[in-house]
């Protein structure tokens, strides 16, 4: 089946509807044996070095991708630079459909990106509501998988974030990751839970360092509510996909965020919260109306490249654990 490239999380339903298999594109980047020389390869393109690695990533990785020949690129609720990347895709020779999350979440205005998108694939309501039920099914399991983190500690913050991430693009087949979700619940349910320890929240965007997970379990910490990550297996059954992708949190106002992030932190018993901002993105702004509004103790990391946790970080979180404890 032809695969369709996603710079961000948009209604998949859609697009399995109309018998594609969507990819989202920073998986892919991410998960590369070296996501590093992606990054480099669009800098040697022409891409400024002071441009979000992601962009860059999903750049090199479509245009690795010669099976990727249509990319649904979200111009609103996500990054800027989509924008740039969109147009140096198309001068490439890929398809681009673009999709729009309304800044004030106006049900119309989305209703009508909703529909677009259908008319682009040529699906049908009908098609589109009995694909979202397969998806849901698949959720509700992940969304289990997630209880089990925060409620009864047999999941780690790693197993919590990868496959609350995948449901972004269910690794292109649902039925198979549903089936890999089953059978780690049933590994899970077995572990003893986790013996006390400190209960954190991560929010913004996914990190690009691959070991913050495993360091923070090292130092008796673990994260028990990925933000972003969660809102990817979109956790509320409203019965309408227009208005699931109203409570979609991620592509609208850091407000609307906020109320979430300070529900899930009270329903979770956060002890404190890791906010986690990339290089280069206008979201780093955004920390200083959630340091005002949070009310819990928070650390705020920024990321650049692919890599590891570095030295200096490493430090910070350190003293930032033993300040919790």
């Amino acid at each position: 089946m032809p695969r369709v490239g996603l710079t961000t999380t948009v209604p998949v339903e859609i697009i399995f509807a109309a018998g594609r298999v969507p990819v989202d594109l920073n998986n892919l980047f991410i998960t590369s044996a070296d996501p590093q020389s992606l990054v480099e390869e669009a800098e040697l393109a022409g891409y400024p070095r002071n441009i979000c690695a992601w962009i860059k990533g999903i750049y090199s990785t479509a245009l690795k991708n010669q099976d990727i020949q249509t990319v649904v690129a979200v111009t609103q609720g996500d990054c800027s630079n989509t924008h740039a990347l969109m147009e140096t895709l198309q001068m490439a020779g890929v398809e681009i459909v673009p999709f729009a999350f309304p800044f004030d979440r106006d049900a119309d205005l989305l209703r009508l990106q909703v529909e677009k998108l259908m008319c682009h694939f040529g699906v049908s309501w009908e098609q589109v509501g009995e694909t979202r039920e397969r998806l849901h099914r698949v959720r509700r399991l992940v969304w289990e998988l997630d209880r089990l983190t925060w409620q009864e500690n047999r999941v780690g913050g790693w197993e919590n974030h990868l496959y609350q991430i995948n449901c972004s693009d269910f690794s292109g087949d649902p039925e198979k990751f549903g089936e890999e979700v089953a059978l780690l619940l049933e590994q899970v349910r077995s572990r003893p839970p986790a013996k006390k320890e400190l209960r954190l929240g991560y929010i913004g965007v996914p990190p690009i360092v691959d070991d913050l997970y495993e360091y923070l379990e090292e130092r008796g910490a673990r994260v028990v509510f990925n933000e972003v990550q969660r809102q990817f297996t979109m956790p509320f059954d409203t019965g309408d996909l227009v208005e699931q992708y109203r409570q979609y949190t991620y592509p609208y106002g850091i407000f609307f965020r906020l109320e979430d992030i300070t529900r899930e932190a009270v329903r979770r018993g956060l002890d404190g919260i890791i906010h986690y901002a990339q290089s280069f993105c206008f979201r780093q702004i955004e920390d200083l109306i959630i340091r005002k509004k949070l009310k819990l103790p928070l650390l705020t990391l920024e990321g650049d490249r692919p890599s590891r946790l570095d030295a200096r970080t490493r430090m910070r979180l350190d003293v930032f654990l033993d300040m919790l404890r």
